[in-house]
């Protein structure tokens, strides 16, 4: 039995080893199948990843193109609503939008200067008064070319009359505007082009009248006092908005200078610069070609006698 025993348990030690011995190779199959599995699965979440990218690269050219479509949208309508916006007339109807009346009244006081300069004088926000009377300015100066027998050549001296009274009326604005900020004056752009524009209402009267009425000392007398009423109306008008002597001073007195000098260049070099630069262009008056008798010399004559007589002794 003991013996028996022992070759049962022998049987059972080599059953037992022979099952290790399988299990130890399962396990070796499977752990090589498990190594491949996740190669297998590395190399397939490799070629995710690959894909993943490939997707975000086109998923943000997608976004690119969709954001500077959207930008290239946003700033077309931009720029369609600025150029709808200059190109409408409402805009501009608030500083045309006055009655005839408050032109005239207005046209009166820029010929008055205003005594109380302790607070801010109210200055009138629109350009229609400004702009007929800069076109007023116009017809004087192209009425004073007539009538100071200036020759006109190839058309009318409109164009040189309206750039410089245009030129004049906008540039001073904006030069004053500019120094009316330094000067830290309380006046906005729409301001001074109509308070400059008013201001143009005494060399108006002034040129039409001395047009008309050639003597140098009627024009110095209008001179001093229609244009130096109105002048001194702007003067006072912008030291009731300036603080500050020196920035007055540097203000009204640049501002009364130009407005001044302005008058004169008008009355005394308009015309001669003008004629100036017309002879420049096309240049100087010439008189029309026109066909003249001209006297035939004694001695061709002789020689046509002579030759005469020749022909006459040989026929």
């Amino acid at each position: 039995q003991g013996g028996g025993s022992a070759v049962i348990d022998m049987e059972n030690m080599d059953d037992t080893s022979g099952s290790s011995f399988e299990d130890m190779g399962e396990m070796h199959q499977r752990m090589k199948e498990e190594e491949e599995e996740e190669a297998e699965g590395e190399a397939g979440a490799g070629e995710e990843e690959d894909g993943e990218f490939l997707g975000m690269k086109g998923l943000r050219g997608q976004l690119g193109r969709q954001v500077a479509d959207q930008m290239w949208q946003g700033g077309k309508r931009q720029a369609s609503k600025a150029f709808s916006l200059y190109a409408n007339i409402d805009i501009l109807r608030p500083y045309f939008d006055v009655e005839p009346v408050q032109v005239r009244a207005r046209l009166l006081e820029s010929m008055i200067p205003v005594k109380m300069i302790n607070f801010p004088q109210k200055i009138a926000g629109e350009l229609y008064g400004p702009l007929m009377l800069v076109f007023t300015l116009v017809a004087i100066l192209l009425h004073g070319m007539k009538t100071s027998d200036t020759i006109i050549r190839e058309g009318t001296l409109m164009g040189t009359a309206i750039g410089t009274c245009f030129g004049y009326w906008l540039g001073v604005s904006s030069f004053m505007y500019f120094l009316a900020y330094l000067c830290n004056a309380q006046i906005t752009m729409v301001q001074m082009l109509s308070l400059l524009g008013y201001g143009l209402f005494g060399h108006c009267i002034t040129l039409f009248v001395t047009y008309n009425i050639h003597f140098h000392s009627l024009f110095y007398i209008f001179w001093l006092v229609v244009g130096g009423l109105s002048t001194l109306r702007m003067v006072a008008v912008l030291v009731s908005r300036t603080v500050g002597h020196t920035q007055r001073l540097i203000l009204c007195g640049t501002l009364a200078a130009l407005h001044m000098l302005f008058l004169l260049y008008l009355h005394f070099a308009y015309h001669k610069v003008v004629e100036g630069i017309l002879d420049t262009l096309e240049g100087p008056n010439m008189p029309p070609f026109q066909r003249v008798a001209r006297d035939v010399p004694v001695v061709s004559s002789a020689v046509l006698n002579t030759t005469a007589k020749a022909i006459a002794l040989t026929l």
